[in-house]
């Protein structure tokens, strides 16, 4: 059934609501997990098994940028409950005002329940940097892991969910796992290396998608054009999903796109089990979405695309 992840960054600081979460809505979340009976993924088991199929679904919580508020708020209540995470560090904020140090980190990363990630170095927009100095930062981030916990992370999330192949395939070269920010729920046929979460926070935080969303089952599919998800000047891209034979109800299918910057129901048309989506006009400047649902006899399956967009 697979695994369905969910990303956080900050815990009751209200000044930031696009990636906040209130404490007493967190604890309500995961209350709402537990009542449905799914259990969480213990990030350990991904290095072990990604290539086996899931019988059952999980639920894997990851942290992005390590922020105090975390640590102050959000771990003695994920560390009472014994439930596994990763947290994501970028290091050139690790210590600064607002984010956690690395005695903080390295208190964490004793915990068996605790995974650390490799977020960066600077926390930029890695699609606008020159290779070398995109190199250079996940250099210098790598050098840092080791300096402080004697080791480099096999878990990578993508700043701001943007990558390019040349990013994507040098993350390969030194990381086991990475992660996006486009929705979805990760199944053996995901690219290890373009996984999906979904972002949580006050506007995507409320208890009745939050229901929804845990409910989701994986959309798997054979394969998706374009495989790069840089636009530069493919923009509007072509785009297609050939999804399994085995895949029923694929009638049913609904896709919403951004191009234009602006959420509407996709141009799709459905031949066989080859999906394309006709887009109206290009995606704007910085990032585009797609995201396509399917009511399978009354369970619903979901997967979704983030393209990077490039300034002209």
């Amino acid at each position: 059934m697979g695994i369905l992840s969910l990303m956080y960054h900050r815990f009751d600081e209200n000044k930031y609501p696009s990636t906040n979460v209130k404490m007493d809505i967190f604890k309500q979340q995961i209350q709402t997990i537990e009542n449905l009976n799914y259990n969480f993924y213990n990030p350990k088991d991904l290095d072990k098994n990604f290539h086996i199929p899931k019988k059952e679904k999980k639920i894997l919580i990851t942290i992005d940028d390590a922020f105090t508020s975390f640590y102050k708020i959000a771990w003695p209540y994920l560390k009472k409950k014994k439930i596994p995470f990763i947290l994501f560090v970028s290091t050139e904020t690790a210590g600064k005002n607002g984010y956690m140090t690395w005695s903080q980190i390295k208190e964490l990363e004793k915990e068996s329940n605790v995974y650390i990630g490799n977020h960066s170095h600077a926390h930029g927009y890695l699609v606008d940097l020159e290779n070398k100095d995109f190199i250079n930062d996940i250099n210098t981030s790598n050098k840092i892991f080791i300096d402080n916990l004697g080791y480099n992370p096999i878990f990578f999330s993508y700043p701001f969910g943007e990558y390019n192949n040349f990013i994507k395939e040098h993350i390969a070269e030194t990381f086991k796992f990475s992660f996006g920010q486009h929705s979805g729920v990760i199944d053996v046929n995901k690219d290890r290396y373009e996984l999906p979460r979904f972002p949580i926070n006050e506007k995507y935080g409320d208890l009745k998608r939050f229901k929804f969303l845990i409910n989701l089952r994986p959309l798997q599919y054979r394969t998706l054009y374009p495989n790069e998800k840089y636009l530069t000047k493919n923009n509007p891209p072509k785009f297609s999903v050939k999804f399994f034979d085995e895949q029923t109800n694929l009638n049913n299918i609904n896709c919403f796109s951004d191009e234009g910057n602006q959420w509407r129901k996709s141009n799709i048309d459905l031949n066989k089990n080859i999906l394309n989506i006709n887009f109206r006009e290009k995606f704007l400047f910085r990032r585009g979405r797609v995201n396509c649902s399917l009511n399978d006899n009354g369970i619903w399956r979901w997967f979704g695309v983030q393209f990077s967009v490039k300034q002209n």
